[in-house]
């Protein structure tokens, strides 16, 4: 399995970002797919993910500010992420997973490399 994340980089507060993830190694019209976050001295945090069926779900940190979403055709998974926050700054990785009822489980081992997102002040 191979998820590799793209798109990183330094901007301004208030600025955007699209991340990419391409995928290999899986079924990817089939799986559910998420995005975590990692910032220095923290623990992983998931920031959004969505169905194989198109539903999506966010932390509440970045609700109304991230869209994520999914072409199927090229197996990718995409992270739009607007009006951008300092306390956004961390690695950004993708990863599938299985979601039950309204929770998501990754599956071990397949979080991706990741990319790293700085938002100045």
């Amino acid at each position: 399995v191979q998820l590799q994340a793209s798109g990183g980089g330094l901007v301004q507060a208030g600025g955007s970002l699209r991340l990419s993830c391409e995928a290999s190694g899986i079924i990817f019209r089939i799986s559910d797919m998420g995005w975590y976050r990692q910032a220095p001295g923290k623990p992983y945090e998931l920031v959004a993910y969505i169905t194989s069926g198109g539903e999506t779900h966010y932390t509440d940190a970045v609700k109304g500010r991230f869209t994520i979403s999914r072409d199927n055709a090229k197996n990718m998974l995409y992270l739009h992420m607007d009006n951008l926050k300092p306390e956004d700054t961390a690695v950004y990785h993708c990863t599938n997973g299985d979601v039950h009822g309204a929770s998501y489980y990754p599956k071990a081992g397949h979080l991706g490399q990741g990319t790293q997102v700085t938002v100045s002040s």
